[in-house]
């Protein structure tokens, strides 16, 4: 593993994110890249099940506030579909594996090759690296990035959907399992926009609202040119700090860019947001990284 130094660590603190490169070996990422190919090859999807993942707030309310299957996906290992892929009968179009769009979110605890990785001595020496004295597990996801359809991410800090008081406890591990480019959809992000606060929340609907989340306050209008993209090879790790604002575009190359990212919460004197669509459960309250 790179070692990570204490300018680096400095340099989150300013940045907001860090880019460590080859930090995950290549062996490390086909094992994950071979394991979420085992369980695609498995899946079962039932038709009513079949929402499609967005990040469009409109689309992202119809689809997954309305649906159960997200809002009950935090501990448990459940599949999200790119747009167009299905007909209006839940039918797959394309073939099922070129479809999906995400696995959420709670690979880090039920898969075991996830679950390696996640609290791999490496990734534990860099929270303490970080300073993290009880740093827990949240969420999980694999993110296919499909050539040619996978949708952009619009501009968004990851605190929006992770609350925590107070700010500042939430960090995210994003690893690159094949190259970033900016052809394929990199990363970007606006350097030192983690120290504004947030702007927007999404959070539990109360019963008997149509829709299961709603937003509360709007996201501001960001500049194209106050982003800086974040290529990276295939092993490479970026730290996201939950108050960063970062987004990603339209895939519309012909390779795919499979990312497998996992969100830490400092849990010392930190409280995790009961209004926050994930929630632990009895089944599986957050997992200490330090195990």
């Amino acid at each position: 593993m790179a070692f990570v130094t204490q300018r680096q660590i400095q340099k989150f603190h300013e940045d907001g994110f860090l880019v460590l490169e080859h930090f995950f070996t290549a062996e490390e990422c086909d094992s994950m890249r071979n394991q979420i190919q085992r369980i695609v090859a498995e899946m079962e999807v039932p038709p009513h099940c079949r929402t499609e993942f967005s990040t469009k707030e409109e689309e992202q309310l119809q689809a997954q506030g309305s649906s159960d299957y997200f809002l009950t996906s935090g501990d448990k290992i459940r599949f999200f579909f790119e747009k167009g892929v299905l007909d209006e009968r839940g039918n797959f179009l394309i073939p099922k594996e070129k479809s999906i769009s995400k696995i959420g979110h709670a690979l880090h605890a039920y898969d075991p090759v996830f679950k390696q990785i996640t609290h791999s001595s490496k990734v534990q020496e860099l929270g303490r690296k970080l300073g993290l004295e009880r740093p827990v597990v949240v969420q999980s996801m694999y993110i296919f990035k499909q050539p040619g359809i996978g949708g952009e991410v619009t501009p968004h800090q990851d605190a929006t959907f992770l609350h925590t008081e107070p700010l500042g406890r939430i960090l995210g591990f994003w690893i690159a399992l094949e190259d970033a480019t900016l052809e394929n959809g990199c990363l970007w992000f606006i350097p030192g926009s983690h120290t504004n606060g947030i702007t927007r929340r999404m959070v539990r609907a109360p019963p008997g609202t149509s829709t299961c989340v709603e937003f509360v306050g709007s996201e501001p209008a960001y500049e194209d040119s106050q982003f800086i993209p974040l290529p990276i090879s295939k092993g490479g790790l970026i730290l996201i700090h939950g108050e960063v604002v970062h987004k990603s575009e339209l895939n519309s190359s012909e390779s795919s860019r499979h990312v497998f990212t996992f969100h830490v919460m400092e849990a010392k004197d930190t409280s995790w947001s009961k209004e926050n669509w994930l929630q632990p459960t009895p089944e599986l309250p957050f997992p200490s990284l330090y195990t």
